[in-house]
């Protein structure tokens, strides 16, 4: 095994294909920023493509809807487009639109068709809480308690077992949401087994991508998966609060929109005004309200940018980054009693790095102070993603012995072990 030095990651770093992209980013200086899991920084590009809509907007007024470089009306067929290679999908299956949860809300609302002897919803006990409110607000407004939601239990606390999953797939559960990434140990779903296996049963399976889609490679057509949300803010870069958006496959576009909205029409007759609703045919038909426009532009630059890069190299370069991350914690961290939780298996690995430690609240709060941006999860997590577009190899030597000098001098006990109202 070669020795994890400063020098080997710097040979690293002069060699990466993806180097080059580090310099479309605005990056501070001595900060080493491992918090793109969370929100990845601002590209130059992103920049660009927000301040070209904001240009038509005092160029053209409302008629850049259908005025300017990009006319507004249509702005999300370009979206979707660039994110066909990320998601795996066909463009006419997938819409930029809402926010994650209110994606979620649709989709369930649309699928969710219970029946006396099929009602269930299973999710899983490790999943962002979000994502639960939602689940369970729909199965109240469908006339169920919260009996209904069946919740995958962990062995560990720290990771799901796909035969355990497979295991609540009983008869009477009629759709499944599920995590593709976990969000604390970064565990990846075998997403393709699980589809498989639920269609099998005849249950409707959908995927939350946020903490995967910009760093791991997706197939959802060739797998079938039946629907899929995700947001666009943290390996996207799209900035805070960038639009989200949903996959629906070609097969259910037949149902109509559970949530219906004047933007989800026939765009050919969306301007005439009928008090009957007419869907569009693909996916567009699930967006609900006006599209948001100076939250969806910077997603021009960041996508056209990921395209560039490949999704592929990304997922490469993210993977070496973190098994790398993973030795340099193994040989000078874990003696201070760091536990690394996020599984080693390439195969069973996101874009991020999970350790636990008792006092995690204090240590990220002295990493902050000395130009190390990780994000703490309570109770004793802190998760380090180093995102391949503008994190350089070298990164993941200088954090790790910043840390080692935190725990060293024992600088952390200068904090209070409580979270930060945003951790």
């Amino acid at each position: 095994m070669t020795e994890i030095t400063r020098n080997y990651l710097k040979q690293l770093d002069a060699k990466d294909g993806l180097a080059k992209f580090r310099d479309e980013f605005y990056l501070t200086d001595d900060v080493i920023y491992f918090n793109g899991n969370s929100l990845g920084l601002m590209s130059k590009r992103a920049e660009s493509s927000l301040y070209e809509v904001m240009e038509t907007w005092k160029q053209y007024g409302i008629d850049g809807w259908m005025k300017g470089k990009r006319p507004w009306f249509y702005f999300n067929d370009e979206l979707a487009e660039l994110m066909t290679p990320l998601v795996g999908a066909a463009p006419e299956e997938i819409c930029v639109t809402g926010s994650t949860t209110t994606n979620i809300h649709q989709m369930i609302s649309t699928l969710y068709q219970p029946t006396e002897d099929r009602y269930k919803i299973l999710a899983d006990e490790l999943n962002f809480p979000s994502d639960i409110y939602a689940l369970k607000s729909q199965l109240r407004l469908k006339g169920f308690d919260d009996t209904a939601l069946v919740q995958v239990r962990s062995k560990d606390g720290q990771t799901l077992l796909t035969e355990d999953i497979v295991a609540q797939m009983t008869d009477d559960v009629a759709l499944i949401l599920l995590p593709s990434v976990l969000y604390r140990s970064g565990q990846i779903l075998d997403m393709k087994q699980l589809t498989t296996a639920a269609h099998k049963r005849g249950i409707i399976i959908g995927f939350d991508l946020c903490h995967s889609i910009g760093s791991v490679p997706h197939e959802l057509s060739k797998w079938d998966v039946d629907f899929a949300v995700w947001c666009t803010y943290k390996h996207l870069n799209g900035g805070p609060g960038s639009v989200g958006g949903l996959y629906l496959n070609n097969k259910h576009h037949n149902h109509a929109p559970g949530l219906a909205g004047w933007f989800g029409s026939d765009k050919n007759k969306q301007f005439d005004m009928e008090h009957v609703f007419e869907k569009a045919i693909d996916a567009s038909a699930y967006q609900i309200g006006t599209p948001h426009m100076l939250s969806a532009a910077p997603l021009i630059g960041a996508l056209e940018m990921m395209t560039e890069a490949g999704i592929d190299a990304v997922h490469a370069k993210s993977l070496l980054m973190t098994d790398l991350l993973i030795e340099l914690v193994t040989e000078h961290l874990v003696p201070f009693g760091f536990v690394i939780t996020t599984p080693l298996d390439h195969n069973m690995r996101g874009g991020h790095l999970y350790i636990e430690h008792e006092e995690a609240a204090r240590i990220t709060k002295a990493m902050k102070a000395a130009g190390v941006i990780p994000d703490f999860r309570a109770p004793k997590g802190i998760r380090m993603s180093p995102v391949a577009l503008y994190n350089t190899f070298t990164e993941l030597y200088d954090a790790v012995m910043i840390i080692k000098t935190i725990m060293t001098e024992e600088k952390y006990k200068e904090f209070e072990n409580e979270r930060e109202v945003v951790a």
